[in-house]
């Protein structure tokens, strides 16, 4: 059973959010601004937040100058992850992860499941690690992203979470 130790310290990490979209724009990016409002509400920082179109080229130019920053700890994107032909997201990860989470996608379609039913397998939601920092692809909708962080990441990346949590894991991440 999952848990929070009270007894432990709260060590805020740095995030950086980044929205797939060729429509949305900074004013209409709810989905980016659900997960920034989440962020910081859950007591971590929000480094960098950004859009850009579903260019694969673009993605991933984006990814690495963000997994090279000192300042992020885990980059969280929304959009593009689904089948169609302009969903890049997945692609662009691949691109750039040296180590993926498959645990990750794996229980965010799950915990979909039981809201949308069989269209969860529509979604490529995915998570990974390159140079020492987290990445998770989430979709585009806020009801995704609240399931995504609220559900999975918010408890993941608070360092009282028992059993065990990403931020432990962290001062790790990069040794051979």
């Amino acid at each position: 059973m999952t848990e929070i130790d009270n007894q432990a310290e709260f060590k805020p990490c740095h995030f950086a959010v980044l929205t797939i979209s060729d429509t949305r724009t900074p004013e209409t990016d709810r989905s980016g601004s659900l997960l920034a409002e989440r962020i910081e509400k859950a007591g971590h920082h929000l480094a960098a937040r950004d859009l850009v179109p579903d260019t694969l080229g673009e993605i991933v130019e984006r990814l690495r100058l963000w997994i090279d920053r000192d300042d992020i700890d885990a980059i969280i994107t929304t959009g593009g992850t689904g089948i169609t032909a302009r969903d890049v997201t997945p692609e662009a990860f691949f691109r750039v992860i040296e180590k993926e989470i498959p645990g990750f996608g794996e229980l965010f379609r799950w915990l979909s499941y039981a809201k949308i039913g069989t269209s969860t397998i529509q979604s490529r939601a995915l998570g990974g690690l390159a140079k020492g920092k987290f990445l998770f692809a989430l979709p585009g909708s806020t009801g995704a992203v609240a399931d995504g962080w609220d559900s999975i990441l918010c408890q993941q990346f608070d360092s009282r979470h028992r059993p065990c949590n990403f931020v432990d894991l962290m001062p790790r991440l990069s040794q051979a």
